[in-house]
């Protein structure tokens, strides 16, 4: 992912800052606000080492307790304007209990899925100039449990939103940049990231080039990032696969999601 550094950048949901303060070092943009969900004294308790210090010197705003499915939490940007807001790596916390869980009636992957959506949904309509590129970019792991939400496909689905293509997300630009746990302080491992771009204002260029991989052509079977099919027989055997099961369970309950009108 390629940040341009005359872009107005907004991050959200930045754990321990170190992404926000990888790019307030290394890219100097034209502007920076971070945002983290955790109140300043949450993020100090949870994280040894955070970046909070470093960007108050350098004069970086920083918002706390930026809820990105509450409408109050982005007005709080008062009228500033971004042309790109970025979420890395997103993930539901854990639940305290199963009853906790119980009590959402939605399953694990909805949940996240519905928290990307808030947050496709409100960085285009409160924080996006609209005479700008109009960016909402997330960058997300190609492992289970992420590669199982259908991003590219459904996030959008009924929004006048156009999902424009991804990148490789590549650590090594975000020299500060360690990805943590959701819940704790500990350094996730690094694995392959992928960074997908939308905009209200449908195809546009851009400087950074996007890619659509071959799983969303028609010889696959892109819900599953399955494929190509070269048989009638290898396709049939897909459809009756236990991948594919489950991730028709995954669309029809997020498609029940969808149709309740909550967002």
């Amino acid at each position: 992912m390629k940040l341009n550094p005359q872009w107005r950048i907004l991050t959200v949901g930045d754990g321990d800052l170190s992404f926000s303060y990888s790019i307030q070092k290394y890219l100097k943009p034209k502007t920076l606000v971070a945002s983290i969900y955790d109140s300043e004294e949450t993020l100090k308790r949870k994280y040894q080492e955070h970046a909070f210090d470093k960007l108050v010197d350098s004069k970086t705003p920083v918002l706390t307790e930026f809820d990105v499915t509450s409408p109050s939490c982005w007005e709080q940007l008062n009228q500033q304007q971004f042309d790109v807001v970025v979420f890395q790596f997103p993930l539901i916390p854990a639940f305290a209990s199963h009853d906790e869980f119980k009590q959402n009636n939605l399953t694990v992957n909805t949940l996240n899925r519905r928290l990307l959506r808030y947050f496709l949904v409100y960085s285009q309509t409160y924080a996006l100039d609209k005479q700008g590129p109009m960016l909402s970019i997330i960058t997300s792991k190609d492992v289970k449990p992420y590669c199982e939400w259908n991003l590219e496909q459904t996030l959008h689905q009924g929004l006048d939103i156009t999902y424009l293509g991804q990148t490789d997300f590549e650590i090594d630009q975000f020299p500060e940049y360690k990805i943590r746990n959701v819940d704790r302080d500990k350094h996730v491992k690094d694995t392959r990231g992928i960074s997908y771009f939308w905009s209200s204002k449908g195809q546009l260029p851009l400087p950074v080039s996007l890619q659509f991989p071959g799983y969303l052509s028609e010889t696959h079977c892109s819900m599953c990032r399955a494929g190509p099919f070269l048989t009638e027989q290898d396709e049939r055997a897909h459809w009756s696969s236990k991948k594919h099961k489950q991730m028709s369970r995954h669309e029809k309950t997020w498609q029940t999601f969808l149709e309740s009108g909550e967002i």
